[in-house]
């Protein structure tokens, strides 16, 4: 399982002043109670196309967990043209890790039918997150609150698509809906849930709507004392942020309660505190809602008027089930499809019959890799326990490309958790 990719910003950068009076925002090109934008989801994260300034479109998140929009690559705005009126020196999330960042304060970014007037977008000058590294397809940016602050939005994991309303539409509930009550604090949305733990206190849980996260559930230990460890975890690598890899443990609650909807055996990270875990308590949270949950469910967030409508997606009863090899794939970051092995996990079937790091995904069940997007091979990797895995993989050696061996294993996938 994957946890979010990037860092929360210890900044919150405010533009007062815009050319020509401009209020910063995103608004529907024409005047419409509606329109549709299309998305790509890669295990139920959102990504559409942007076009900014009147370039090229490039692939961005949809985050509701981010304050500000980024773009990754400062090479890239340059090439877009971008300009910049200042430089900052952000720190990553051990505490330690400096990364710069330049502020471009005006944009216009284009994503079809609707636009977003004089944004600003905090460009980092390395691409620390890899995003593509995780996700299987490139990303160069993320949008953050700014997309939702002004509009009722409703996303619609099962067709891929976003419902961008206007301001004063949608004042009803739509037909099987329910709604809970949302707060927007420093940019971000909350909502209050029902967590049954398996060895602890029933938690009157606040949580983080974060769609640009890539876990089901999510609690932050050190938040909360009732907070407790599950009877049985692994220890896992819950994602890459931008100060390092960061580690918790991967477990079970009983059940998730959102309103009426309630989810079984819901997976969820424990991740390690970090040095920036008083921010979290600061907030009043137990931790978030990433993809994995929120992507079995139709959602729509009106900050407006500070509620959630949400109800039950065509896969809302699938079971959660993690990782049965043990492996943890990415793909390389370049224009040919190459995947490898960025880690095993520790007494799992991959360890057992001898894959190590490093090595190269050749093919699966002799179909070669070319064939397969990085989120199918995580899909099946979750499938079946018992199910038969045929991996071939290639082993370099001396880090000479040229010095290599093939070899073909045969994995049976097991549950651990």
């Amino acid at each position: 399982m994957l946890r979010r990719q990037y860092l929360c910003f210890l900044i919150f950068i405010l533009f007062s002043t815009f050319s020509n009076g401009q209020v910063p925002g995103f608004f529907m090109k024409e005047d419409v109670r509606r329109t549709i934008i299309p998305f790509f989801a890669s295990n139920s994260l959102i990504i559409v196309p942007v076009s900014v300034n009147g370039s090229y479109p490039v692939n961005f998140l949809l985050d509701t967990g981010v304050r500000s929009n980024i773009l990754f690559s400062k090479d890239l705005g340059d090439a877009m043209g971008l300009e910049y009126t200042r430089r900052l020196n952000l720190m990553g999330a051990d505490g330690s890790e400096e990364i710069m960042a330049s502020v471009s304060p005006v944009n216009h970014l284009d994503l079809g039918p609707v636009e977003g007037i004089a944004q600003a977008l905090l460009v980092l000058e390395e691409d620390f997150l890899e995003l593509e590294a995780v996700v299987g397809v490139p990303i160069y940016g993320i949008i953050g609150h700014e997309f939702f602050k002004f509009n009722p939005i409703k996303i619609n994991y099962d067709d891929e698509r976003i419902e961008f309303f206007r301001t004063d539409a949608l004042k009803w509930r739509p037909p099987f809906f329910k709604k809970l009550d949302l707060s927007v604090e420093e940019n971000k949305p909350y909502i209050n849930a029902k967590i049954k733990q398996k060895d602890g206190p029933i938690l009157d849980s606040k949580l983080l709507i974060d769609t640009g996260a890539n876990h089901g559930l999510l609690l932050n230990r050190e938040t909360s004392e009732q907070i407790e460890m599950p009877p049985l975890f692994i220890e896992a690598e819950l994602g890459q942020s931008l100060g390092g890899v960061l580690r918790g443990y991967i477990g079970r609650v009983d059940w998730l309660k959102l309103g009426p909807l309630k989810q079984q055996e819901v997976l969820t990270s424990y991740p390690e505190e970090t040095a920036f875990s008083y921010i979290l308590k600061e907030t009043g949270r137990m931790g978030s809602l990433g993809s994995e949950v929120l992507g079995r469910t139709r959602l729509i967030l009106d900050y407006p008027r500070k509620r959630v409508m949400i109800r039950k997606g065509d896969n809302f009863y699938n079971p959660y089930e993690y990782d049965m090899s043990g492996l943890n794939i990415r793909k390389i970051p370049t224009d040919e499809k190459r995947f490898y092995v960025a880690g095993v996990r520790d007494d799992s079937p991959a360890q057992f019959v001898g894959i190590q790091p490093n090595d190269e995904v050749l093919s699966i069940n002799k179909i070669p890799v070319i064939i397969w997007e990085l989120s199918d091979i995580a899909k099946l990797f979750r499938s079946e326990e018992g199910k038969v895995i045929e991996l071939e993989v290639r082993r370099y050696f001396d880090n000479d490309i040229s010095k290599y061996e093939d070899f073909r294993y045969r994995l049976l996938l097991e549950k651990q958790i």
